[in-house]
């Protein structure tokens, strides 16, 4: 419900998409879902917890079918890979892989149930596609994502769902903002993206709308890379 989440609400909203917005802590996504609907739009907020799969399963059940899914829950905790801690890795994995993993698949039975054909977003990472210092769990995690994304693509292109992912550079986030006080940190992001500035959340909002609408009705089992030039090094 935080950051790119939020973006991706406002963008498909103003493209005309009713959405619905679900977080664990209803505060993140109500005055959000406000907004939305003082401008015209639809929008409704779900208090969700995407590592409780039984309820999410439980929610997507008792809502009509969705035609777009962005799928955007993650989390990150940074250690040198001889420094990760189990709890660690399974936090990361229990949300970033497992949890969204879970709710992809709740969404696209829906989906099929109900013969909607649709497009579903997930939200991966540039750390999907190289590695990086500090980031062994989380590449671990957007790996996987960029792996079974192809896999449901196949599955699901016969019933009409698409499944691509987003991969987008360090945007800066209230999850990330911690991370920029750290001035080498800062200036080693900086060198990596070659357009030389850190991501907002508003470069990706047209590239989500892009692969929610049929601007993209080929494309599936891909990935948009929305980096500044970091993985073309």
């Amino acid at each position: 419900g935080r950051g790119i989440g939020l973006a991706a609400a406002a963008a498909l909203a103003g493209a005309g998409a009713a959405v619905t917005l679900a977080a664990r802590s209803s505060s993140e996504i109500e005055a959000v879902a406000a907004a939305i609907r003082e401008a015209g739009g639809q929008a409704e907020a779900l208090v969700l917890d995407i590592t409780d799969i039984a309820a999410v399963q439980r929610a997507i059940a008792a809502l009509p079918a969705f035609h777009i899914f962005v799928n955007n829950a993650g989390t990150n905790r940074p250690a040198s890979f001889t420094e990760v801690r189990p709890e660690d890795f399974d936090a990361v994995m229990s949300l970033n892989l497992r949890g969204c993993f879970f709710a992809a698949q709740a969404v696209a039975k829906r989906m099929q149930e109900e013969g909607v054909a649709g497009s579903i977003i997930n939200v991966s990472s540039q750390m999907g596609h190289v590695g990086g210092p500090k980031r062994s769990v989380y590449c671990a995690s957007k790996w996987a994502m960029e792996g079974w994304t192809k896999a449901m693509a196949l599955d699901l292109a016969g019933s009409g769902i698409r499944a691509n992912t987003l991969c987008p550079t360090f945007i800066e986030t209230p999850m990330t903002r911690p991370f920029f006080e750290d001035a080498a940190f800062k200036d080693w992001v900086l060198s990596k993206i070659k357009l030389g500035r850190l991501g907002q959340v508003q470069d990706l909002m047209g590239a989500v709308v892009f692969l929610a609408s049929d601007a993209s009705a080929l494309m599936t089992g891909s990935s948009l890379v929305v980096d500044g030039g970091w993985t073309a090094e």
